[in-house]
């Protein structure tokens, strides 16, 4: 006698079974990242750099970017742009172009051209290797493209870290914060170096 286990089940069946919703992938939403001024992996846009005419040293105009699917519990956002090229100072640390943190639960995006300044005008703080503001790409003209990546955490807490004069020293512990408390992440990239 075989097993009732090993018996071949019927064609539709199996079919039917395979084609049932599954609960934990159908109906979970995942944090998206998006940006309307340059496709993800592109090159970004001379105006959102440092390169940009009447940029102010180290500066530029931030670009407009786009989040949904915000996890369930989500008490703020944690934007990190970084420049995955450089290696600071002969360590593993990356640039720090742009960090922004407590950003509200009930955002879904910031806007282009934030101002500068410690704090934003939705309370979010932001800190960058250039000052409390956000650090356009700057890669030279005369080496390959650097990769550029924006990293949106979503919290289930709000950081509570006060920034220092140091942008690394408060990234660090910005990110020690964080951990634990990351409930979603998503990334964007974009390529950039100086025109000749």
């Amino acid at each position: 006698m075989i097993p009732r286990s090993l018996t071949p089940r019927p064609f539709w069946l199996v079919l039917s079974t395979l084609l049932l919703p599954w609960p934990a992938l159908s109906q979970e939403v995942a944090l998206t990242l998006s940006t309307p001024a340059f496709a993800d992996g592109s090159t970004i846009p001379v105006r959102f750099s440092q390169a940009a005419p009447g940029a102010a040293p180290g500066e530029g105009t931030s670009p407009q970017l786009v989040w949904t699917g915000a996890p369930e519990g989500t008490q703020s956002f944690l934007l990190h742009m970084q420049d995955l090229d450089v290696a600071r100072m002969g360590t593993t640390e990356t640039q720090v172009h742009w960090l922004v943190w407590d950003i509200p639960a009930s955002a879904t995006g910031l806007p282009e051209g934030l101002p500068r300044g410690a704090t934003l005008p939705d309370g979010s703080q932001q800190i960058s290797a250039t000052g409390p503001v956000y650090r356009g790409p700057g890669a030279p003209a005369n080496r390959p493209p650097h990769l550029y990546v924006f990293e949106l955490y979503a919290l289930d807490i709000a950081l509570d870290v006060e920034a220092s004069d140091d942008a690394f020293e408060t990234r660090t512990r910005v990110l020690a914060a964080a951990q634990g408390h990351v409930l979603g992440k998503s990334t964007y990239a974009g390529r950039f170096r100086r025109p000749e």
